[in-house]
């Protein structure tokens, strides 16, 4: 067997996190999938600008139109926090700043999905 490892990279045990490829795949599904949930999105405000309030809370009363929203918020945030990862990691050298970015960027994320997502259940559910 070919090893292509130095010496000292062994002693270290650097190599492959093994998990270059399964975030690449999860950032470009979530690409995927945001192209018709934000297109919808687009068309949706689109279709309700300048419509009064109740319209438009009307239109939330549609089971669908949750749906989609909700799939919507959580492709984006979730494609927004697998590329602030990637950026983190790729743009941060110290340790300890990169481990505290890579937390307040999960935190961001959750928290700003919880909002927004509570935001529609609340329209959706008439509330």
């Amino acid at each position: 067997m070919n090893n292509m490892r130095t010496p000292l990279g062994k002693v270290r045990g650097l190599g492959s996190a093994k998990e270059g490829t399964d975030h690449f795949w999860r950032q470009r599904l979530t690409a995927v999938s945001n192209i018709p949930l934000f297109l919808f999105f687009v068309f949706f405000l689109v279709s309700y600008n300048g419509a009064p309030y109740e319209a438009v809370r009307a239109a939330f009363s549609n089971p669908l139109i949750v749906c989609l929203f909700a799939l919507m918020l959580i492709s984006g945030l979730f494609h927004m926090r697998l590329g602030m990862q990637i950026i983190i990691e790729d743009y941060v050298h110290g340790e300890g700043a990169k481990l505290a970015l890579l937390l307040l960027n999960t935190f961001f994320s959750v928290a700003m999905g919880a909002l927004a997502l509570f935001a529609v259940l609340k329209l959706g559910f008439g509330g």
